[in-house]
């Protein structure tokens, strides 16, 4: 053991406890105006940073509206796109299908000149 006799142990212990207790009675107290001042600084921090994060969530917001009107009119795009080359597939299909009737009808033609 470092100390060799009870009482220099009890006197150490002793020496401890008093120290703890002036270390605590050296703390600010509440009402001191460095601990006021620390707490008005933090709350400045963090209503700041309060501030940039809403900032941050209200970008957010409004990118996600602009990608989701822009998905909407890509989609409108597509839609028109798909309507138009509708059609035009109906028009060519129409189209083929008169050549295809009018090339009947000629060899129908052809083979009763030939008869």
């Amino acid at each position: 053991m470092k100390h060799k006799t009870f009482s220099e142990r009890l006197h150490v212990s002793q020496s401890a406890k008093q120290a703890m207790v002036a270390k605590f009675h050296q703390r600010p107290r509440p009402d001191d105006p460095a601990v006021s001042e620390r707490r008005i600084a933090r709350a400045a921090v963090s209503a700041a940073r309060d501030a940039r994060v809403a900032e941050r969530e209200a970008q957010r917001v409004a990118e996600e509206a602009h990608l989701a009107q822009v998905r909407e009119a890509q989609a409108a795009d597509r839609a028109e796109q798909e309507r138009h080359a509708a059609a035009q597939k109906q028009a060519d299909d129409a189209r083929q299908e008169a050549e295809r009737k009018a090339a009947r009808d000629a060899r129908y033609a052809a083979r009763k000149a030939r008869k």
